[in-house]
């Protein structure tokens, strides 16, 4: 059963970028309102499917205190949290601007947002 467990999980990692909340041990993250409206506003951009990407942010996430370990960072106007599912072209864009000397972080939100 934990294997069955694990290896659910890991496909849930796989596709939405973190880890499931019920059923496989991992527990739902708390974060302050405004870092889960940010969660759930950042959807809007993903190319890997925006309903899924909400789904996952209501399944990992609940309104509580304000997380102090949720990665939050704001790039030319637009502010993200968490983990970033890319696609297939966002990951080559992110890998050509770094490649072009924009750090990682910057190139993997712009990337997200504009690509």
């Amino acid at each position: 059963m934990k294997k069955i467990a694990a290896v659910a999980g890991l496909v849930v990692v796989a596709a939405f970028g973190t880890p499931a909340a019920s059923g496989d041990g991992i527990e739902q993250h708390e974060v302050s309102q405004e870092q889960y409206d940010t969660l759930i506003a950042q959807c809007r951009y993903s190319d890997t499917g925006k309903s899924r990407c909400r789904a996952a942010v209501k399944e990992l996430y609940y309104i509580g205190k304000p997380s102090h370990t949720l990665d939050c960072r704001t790039y030319t106007g637009v502010t993200v949290c968490g983990p970033l599912k890319l696609s297939r072209s966002e990951r080559q864009c992110k890998q050509t601007s770094v490649e072009q000397g924009i750090s990682f972080r910057r190139a993997e939100v712009e990337c997200y947002v504009y690509a």
